[in-house]
């Protein structure tokens, strides 16, 4: 990455976050340097996904900041907000994309609803977009009769269709085989280095942490707060944290070893 990658795309400060009077995480803090790829880590429950919808605006914070750029996001007013969720591009879990609607008709649907282009501008550019992720043969296809792997790309290429400039993705290999999956990083990793783009990514699948992120944070759900900082293979060859050195090397967690070996020495 070259040294504009090094200044801070997205800054979040003291954050504390959750549902109603419940906290799912506090006093969470980093940055997101341009044109990077960073994780959001943890195991399951620790609060990974409501992060990610407190840095897209589906869910106000109760304390902290969460700057893009210079502006300040949620002390913006609705209409810089909504103007900086625009420069954002999204892909859920789940993919969520119509299934009534043919791949071409997904990725065009955003741009229909949000510029003034033409019909046949609409088209041209959903077509680039699917071929930017490998589906140009795919354009008429029904989501029915397209792989998961496949579905996850045609999310990216509708999250893509208002030229964001930082990708938010949640899950993104959950449910794929290995290959697929190492295909969806490598096109991950072609969006950074290709195309400039600054991806923030939630994740527990190890492999493609590894294989394809500049730095991150864990979270932890027992303290509520996030306990390591750093590039997911420096945090694995070097942090002493047992949560996170257990999680990174796919190791029972401590209380678990002594537990175990303790039901070892029973009975018999």
């Amino acid at each position: 990455m070259d040294t504009e990658s090094t200044e801070p795309k997205l800054r979040v400060d003291g954050l504390t976050f959750g549902y109603g009077a419940r906290i799912v995480q506090h006093d969470v803090s980093f940055t997101v340097a341009g044109r990077s790829i960073f994780a959001i880590m943890g195991g399951s429950g620790c609060g990974k996904s409501t992060l990610m919808k407190a840095m897209i605006g589906l869910l106000r914070p109760s304390a902290g900041t969460i700057h893009v750029d210079d502006t300040d996001y949620w002390a913006a007013t609705e209409e810089r907000r909504t103007e900086i969720g625009r420069r954002f591009g999204v892909v859920f879990q789940s993919g969520a994309i119509w299934s009534s609607m043919t791949a071409e008709e997904n990725v065009a649907l955003p741009m229909r609803m949000f510029t003034e282009l033409d019909d046949a501008s609409i088209r041209a550019l959903a077509q680039l977009k699917l071929s930017l992720v490998g589906l140009d043969t795919a354009t008429s296809v029904m989501p029915a009769a397209l792989s998961g792997g496949m579905k996850k790309r045609v999310g990216i290429a509708r999250a893509l269709s208002l030229d964001p400039d930082i990708l938010f993705l949640d899950e993104p290999s959950a449910g794929l085989d290995p290959i697929s999956a190492r295909r969806l990083d490598d096109l991950i990793l072609e969006l950074r280095d290709g195309f400039g783009m600054t991806v923030v990514m939630v994740s527990h699948e190890l492999p493609s942490l590894l294989a394809i992120c500049d730095d991150g944070i864990f979270l932890d759900a027992d303290s509520g707060t996030a306990i390591a900082h750093g590039a997911p293979r420096v945090l694995r060859d070097s942090c002493d944290h047992p949560t996170v050195h257990a999680f990174m090397t796919r190791q029972r967690p401590p209380d678990e070893q002594v537990g175990s070996a303790r039901g070892s020495h029973g009975g018999g």
